[in-house]
């Protein structure tokens, strides 16, 4: 096991080396001036933007530039924003908010998607597995800012459930709806991967060996059916918890949350590019820590599989 997490992260440094160089390319590489294009039209005396420039190490070559950055990154400090506020602050104030809020939505689709997955798997073809499944390709084709204007309006603004937006008060309690709606708009899919691993488990001869041997159902379907057929929707929200990190931008937006995704977005629109280069480089670790703990964590659902050097 040891030796496995070990070979893991050694495989994840060409990527963290790539997706980083990759990204830095193409936000500094890029044609034009990022110190100049701050000011638009009143520009500042050349002495000051050559001063700008040399504070952010822009006017060196660019794999000087991307050195200056990885070096700094390995001492934990990710730069200083054009506007001169450090990065680091940024994200101490908007990670964890993100994180929240992908984690209760993350939370919210594993449930759905055991509950009716399993329900539909073994009530194959009857009404409530065709309901399911005509639900899912619902959720699957309406785009996130529908779903999340139909839930501000009936769930918030009608009902008095939650509140409409979140604002600078955002724990747990004030991101309910927004997790909700994420919730419900990635569940589909791990729920229709559980539903035919489900069914593909059911017809397997050692079920039907347990079965045999007198085990109950209420014993079978959780321990030996449900537990072997988890490791498609485990892999699946691992990929899905990594994208809500990232890719929450218009959810946040719709309900005013003070996340990764809003920020983000607002970097890239005010050309803050040590931002945004900085923002990628925390979801690139993001990604490969979730990639290594769902390796993980299919030993300990299926114990068929060994973590060998091979």
């Amino acid at each position: 096991m040891a030796f496995y997490i070990l070979r893991r992260i050694l495989q994840a440094v060409p990527v963290f080396f790539g997706a980083t160089l990759l990204i830095y390319f193409m936000v500094f590489a890029m044609p034009g001036d990022p110190i100049a294009a701050l000011f638009g039209d009143r520009q500042p005396s050349e002495t000051l933007l050559e001063r700008l420039r040399a504070r952010y190490h822009l006017d060196e070559p660019f794999i000087a530039q991307y050195f200056h950055y990885i070096a700094g990154i390995f001492r934990l400090d990710f730069g200083v924003s054009f506007s001169g506020q450090p990065v680091s602050d940024v994200l101490a104030r908007t990670f964890p908010v993100t994180l929240r809020l992908a984690v209760m939505a993350v939370a919210i689709a594993f449930v759905l998607a055991i509950v009716i997955g399993l329900f539909s798997a073994l009530g194959k073809g009857g009404i409530f597995d065709n309901a399911m499944l005509v639900l899912a390709l619902v959720f699957i084709a309406v785009p996130i800012f529908v779903l999340s204007f139909l839930a501000q309006y009936f769930l918030a603004v009608q009902l008095g459930w939650f509140r409409p937006t979140v604002g600078a008060r955002n724990d747990w309690g004030d991101l309910w709806l927004p997790a909700i709606v994420l919730g419900v708009s990635v569940y589909a899919t791990s729920m229709r991967l559980t539903r035919s691993s489900t069914i593909d488990t059911l017809n397997q001869d050692w079920v039907r060996t347990a079965y045999s041997k007198g085990l109950p159902r209420r014993r079978v379907i959780p321990v030996h059916v449900l537990r072997n057929s988890l490791i498609p929707m485990v892999t699946d929200l691992g990929t899905v918890f990594g994208i809500l990190m990232v890719g929450a931008t218009v959810t946040e937006g719709i309900f005013n949350v003070p996340g990764v995704g809003n920020t983000l977005y607002e970097a890239i629109i005010r050309g803050e590019n040590p931002t945004v280069v900085s923002f990628v480089t925390v979801f690139v670790v993001v990604y490969v820590f979730v990639n290594i703990i769902v390796d993980l964590i299919y030993g300990l659902l299926d114990p068929r599989i060994r973590y060998v050097s091979t």
